[in-house]
């Protein structure tokens, strides 16, 4: 196991995704922002089934930034209830991984 962890967001735009990694990475709450602009989300919301054409963001960083990261996400995002979603990484390129921890406020 390693302190590395990858960050699911999904956000409204690619214009507010962008604001968002921009930020993180800015604030070294994040290493590596990829943005996937154009995914379609399907998901139960008030009630009933909603759609939404969104941008996924995946986030490297250090497992002990995520509560700052999150609380960052929760100040930028458009969203009541953004999906933050925090998955370990078990194994990777140790001088990746290095990277990802040293560019990472811990």
């Amino acid at each position: 196991m390693t302190d590395a962890v990858v960050v699911l967001i999904t956000a409204g735009s690619e214009e507010e995704g962008a604001k968002i990694a921009d930020a993180l990475v800015a604030e070294h709450l994040a290493a590596c922002v990829n943005l996937i602009p154009g995914i379609q989300s399907r998901f139960f919301w008030e009630g009933r089934v909603q759609q939404a054409a969104e941008c996924l963001l995946i986030c490297k960083t250090a497992a002990s930034a995520v509560d700052r990261l999150i609380a960052r996400i929760r100040e930028l995002h458009s969203y009541s209830v953004p999906e933050v979603i925090a998955i370990p990484v078990i194994a990777g390129l140790p001088s990746y991984l290095t990277w990802v921890s040293e560019s990472t406020i811990s």
